[in-house]
C-alpha cells in the first residue's frame, strides 16, 4: 500500500497537465464548451493524440459533427479557442482551416481529403538559456480569420503540440480542437497549399521528434505546410 498514494498522486498530476479546446471565443465573446466545437475523444481524460497517422490527428473527435452547432462569422474576425484549464506543455501553436465541399455542411464532413491550409503557426524563441514558447500557460487563443478567405461552412482546427517527451518518435503529445463555423463577408483567396489529416506529418519530422531541452536546438521549424496569409 505505501506505493498507491504515490503512483496516485503522479497520475493525477499527469492528467491535471493535459488540456482540451472546448469552447470558441469570437471577437473576444466565450462561447459555452462544446457548443460549436466538436466534442473531443479526450473532453474527460484530457489525454493528448500520438499517433500522426490515426485519424484522430484531423479533429479528435467522437463523431463527425457531434451534437455541435455552426458558428456564423465574419471574414477579417478574431476567432479561438479556450483552453481548459491551460496550455501547459511547452511546443508550437498551429491554426487551420478546411473548407467544406459542395453538397455537404460544417456539421456533417469529417474533413477528409488534401483539404487543410494553415492560417497561424507560433514556433520557439531560442536563446543560450534554451527554447520558450509563447503559448505555454497561455488559458486562450485566437487568431484573425484571412479577409481574403472565401465564403462559407469551415472546419476550424486548432493544435498544439506538446515536446516535452518528444526525443523519440511517438512521444510529442497533439491536443487537438476542431470547430463549425460558417463565414460570410469573405474574398477572393485561394488558400494553399493543402494538406491532409492524417497525412501531413510523420513522427520523424524535425518538428516534432526532438530534445527541446539539451543540446538546446539552433532552431525550430513548425511541422507541416507553410502559412497561407491570405
Amino acid at each position: 500500500m505505501k506505493f498507491l498514494l504515490p503512483s496516485l498522486a503522479l497520475l493525477s498530476a499527469t492528467t491535471s497537465a493535459h488540456y482540451t479546446f472546448p469552447a470558441l471565443i469570437a471577437n473576444g465573446a466565450t462561447t459555452s464548451s462544446w457548443q460549436y466545437v466538436r466534442k473531443t475523444t479526450n473532453y474527460q481524460s484530457n489525454g493528448p493524440v500520438t499517433d500522426v497517422t490515426s485519424t484522430q490527428i484531423r479533429c479528435y473527435e467522437l463523431a463527425p459533427g457531434t451534437a455541435s452547432q455552426t458558428m456564423t462569422v465574419k471574414a477579417g474576425d478574431t476567432l479561438g479557442f479556450t483552453a481548459q484549464s491551460s496550455i501547459s506543455h511547452p511546443g508550437p501553436l498551429m491554426f487551420y482551416m478546411a473548407k467544406v465541399p459542395s453538397g455537404k455542411t460544417a456539421a456533417t464532413w469529417d474533413g477528409s481529403g488534401e483539404v487543410w491550409f494553415k492560417i497561424f503557426e507560433q514556433g520557439a524563441t531560442i536563446t543560450s538559456a534554451g527554447m520558450s514558447w509563447a503559448s505555454q500557460g497561455a488559458k486562450q487563443a485566437t487568431v484573425t480569420i484571412p479577409k481574403s478567405l472565401p465564403s462559407g461552412d469551415y472546419l476550424f482546427r486548432i493544435e498544439h503540440i506538446g515536446l516535452h517527451s518528444a526525443g523519440s518518435a511517438g512521444g510529442a503529445q497533439f491536443y487537438i480542437s476542431c470547430a463549425q463555423i460558417t463565414v460570410t463577408d469573405g474574398g477572393s483567396g485561394s488558400p494553399s497549399p493543402l494538406v491532409s489529416f492524417p497525412g501531413a506529418y510523420k513522427a520523424s519530422d524535425p518538428g516534432i521528434m526532438l530534445n527541446i531541452y539539451y543540446p538546446v536546438p539552433k532552431s525550430y521549424t513548425c511541422p507541416g505546410p507553410k502559412v497561407w496569409s491570405g
